[in-house]
């Protein structure tokens, strides 16, 4: 049986995982706990179909990532597994300018010829756009997709860690230390205890450059800081579990979760001086600033919490993965960014593919970590 550690349980992490112990790998989950993880203050929209970026790599990484979700959500209840935070309730992506709800309708006509899993494509009135989301202010129509959905990413990756653990993964909190042998990793050394392994899969997020460091790696992983804001809808007689997520024509968006959980934001913080999880009057003020201005009757909601998260970036914006150039028994992955919810559980099931030796489902080329290391 080979003996697999992975670092880091956030969705690559997690996702990973739970696809190795599935296929009978002896599996071991190292996560160090910090705080800023990504996945934890996540909450996803599953909907690249709308997307203008022309990376053709990034879209087929993202659309596969879309494609794949129910196909994961199956499987994990068929495990028992029903409290994953995923919930398919379409998006309305919305616009004052009708010629711009025209391009996006335009768009998603086109791209639904080969991804299917979009769903039907509507054009929506002002009207019955709040009729779906009864906070959004005057003005907006939109394009509704029906196969689009949302996750909260704690409640996923809380979901996969449960179902690799009973397919016999291990999990340990711990601040792991790859150990190696010339250019081979042999395992990881976590406090005074070694576990030794064929295989160590570092799926750390914005950590990962200080991790592989002390190999003489240098690994060019930057990370964006997002703060996330949560609120509970003015109105606690509506049903918000239903609710479409919101697509407004700027950086934010709005989603919606049972309980009247409304999930705002998300700030995109460059340039920050290390591992800042403070949550800030500035952060703040954009999130409600640029979100009332879609919904204003949000300003009548309560304040819940703000999370923070730290998004792992490539200089391509380009999530790398693979075997560690130069190296034996390492693998990677990382820079998934704002992408990570909807890519995570795809990546986890190449990256395990490629761990056990089997054929992968994509091409790996546009994502070498060639690119990031140096």
């Amino acid at each position: 049986m080979m003996k697999i550690i992975v670092i880091g349980a956030g969705i690559a992490g997690a996702s990973t995982a739970y696809q190795l112990a599935k296929q009978g790998a002896d599996v071991l989950i190292i996560d160090r706990k910090d705080e800023g993880q990504a996945t934890d203050a996540a909450a996803g929209i599953i909907c690249p179909w709308l997307s203008q970026r022309r990376n053709k790599a990034w879209y087929q990484l993202a659309k596969a990532g879309a494609r794949y979700y129910p196909v994961l959500m199956d499987e994990l209840e068929s495990e028992g597994e029903t409290e994953t935070g995923y919930a398919r309730v379409g998006a309305l992506s919305i616009h004052m300018d009708s010629e711009k709800i025209g391009k996006m309708e335009e768009r998603a006509s086109k791209r639904i010829e080969d991804a299917p899993e979009i769903g039907e494509i509507t054009r929506l009135d002002e009207h019955r756009t709040r009729e779906l989301f009864p906070l959004l202010g005057e003005g907006y129509s939109s394009i509704h997709i029906s196969g689009a959905a949302r996750v909260d990413g704690r409640a996923l990756r809380d979901a996969l860690l449960r179902s690799a653990q009973r397919n016999g993964a291990e999990l340990i909190y711990g601040d792991a230390k790859i150990e190696f042998h010339s250019n081979r990793a042999t395992g990881v050394m976590v406090g005074v205890n070694r576990y030794q392994a064929d295989l160590v899969i570092v799926c750390a997020g914005a950590w990962a450059g200080p991790l592989l460091q002390p190999l003489g790696i240098d690994f060019k992983i930057s990370y964006q800081k997002a703060q996330i804001m949560h609120l509970l809808a003015p109105d606690a007689k509506q049903n918000t579990g239903s609710w479409p997520v919101v697509m407004p024509p700027s950086d934010q968006y709005l989603l919606a979760f049972e309980q009247q959980k409304i999930v705002i934001g998300a700030t995109h913080e460059n340039n920050i001086e290390g591992y800042d999880t403070r949550i800030t009057p500035g952060g703040m003020h954009e999130i409600l600033s640029k979100s009332l201005t879609f919904a204003p009757n949000l300003a009548d909601s309560t304040f819940q919490e703000v999370r923070v998260g730290f998004r792992p970036f490539t200089a391509d914006f380009l999530p790398v993965m693979g075997a560690i150039p130069e190296w034996e028994g390492l693998l990677a992955v990382n820079g998934l960014g704002a992408s990570g919810l909807t890519m995570g559980p795809y990546i986890g099931l190449q990256l395990a593919k490629l761990a056990l030796g089997l054929e992968l489902d994509i091409d790996l080329t546009d994502y070498d970590l060639r690119k990031s290391i140096s």
